[in-house]
């Protein structure tokens, strides 16, 4: 039977206020999941057969262990960045979607690569191979989903504006080899000598190298946050994207 959008907004309510840990809003006509904000200790959730497109309430369900998302309107598996930050989650349902596209193996690897610890994912478990195989296949999600200006509130002159103070590409360089080799200190690591990068000039410099720097800054902060079970992820995840790239070198050769 389908809940009226005031029966799901209830239950949901209610899930809040009395700690419930599942969430069922099966064939609801839901289009806004918003009220996930308030829902912090929820453990399983039910949104099959809606109308969902946007996933990013649910970053904040931090013990979030099941999510059923089969058959609504997820158009973009970069929708995928707000679920990486649920150190919990071990089921996803998200076939049906736009996302899945024509390509099951590319979309089963990049689904894979970017959330390595669920156990099964559209009813079928996961196994130790396609975790390795989707280092290689896999396409990796390191930023939200593109909105269009109107969903996010910005203006033509606000943009512009951003654009006009945008640092110089040799500033910014500097700014996070600094940030990056503070933090590498902080953290009882190796520190990137300078002289590796003393070649690059303001003109030299390309949108690659600031990428590279700004990702490295923010796994070392990042990693700073983490506690011993979820740095034993992370040490399991690259240990099995070094297999991969070596694999990977070995059959080049």
């Amino acid at each position: 039977m389908r809940l009226s959008r005031a029966a799901v907004l209830a239950q949901a309510k209610a899930a809040a206020l009395d700690g419930v840990r599942r969430l069922n809003c099966w064939g609801s006509h839901l289009t806004d999941i918003s009220i996930c904000r308030d829902l912090p200790n929820i453990e399983v959730i039910t949104f099959s057969v809606n109308g969902i497109s946007d996933l990013e309430p649910l970053h904040q369900c931090q013990n979030l262990s099941e999510l059923y998302l089969r058959r609504n309107n997820i158009r973009s598996l970069d929708e995928l960045f707000y679920l990486k930050t649920l150190p919990r989650l071990r089921v996803l349902w998200l076939a049906e979607n736009p996302c899945c596209g024509p390509d099951p193996h590319r979309y089963r690897m990049t689904v894979l690569r970017n959330l390595p610890c669920l156990q099964k994912l559209d009813n079928q478990a996961v196994t130790e191979e396609e975790l390795s195989q989707a280092l290689v296949d896999g396409v990796e999600i390191t930023a939200p989903p593109a909105r269009s200006p109107l969903e996010n509130g910005w203006s033509s002159t606000a943009c512009s504006t951003a654009g006009a103070t945008t640092e110089p590409q040799g500033q910014l360089l500097s700014c996070c080899l600094e940030d990056t080799s503070k933090t590498q200190d902080e953290l009882d690591m190796k520190l990137v000598p300078r002289d590796k990068y003393s070649s690059f000039s303001t003109q030299e410099t390309d949108c690659s190298c600031k990428k590279t720097s700004n990702v490295l800054d923010a796994i070392l902060l990042l990693m700073k946050e983490l506690d011993a079970e979820e740095l034993e992820i992370i040490q399991q995840t690259v240990a099995r994207r070094l297999q991969a790239l070596q694999k990977k070198e070995l059959q080049e050769e």
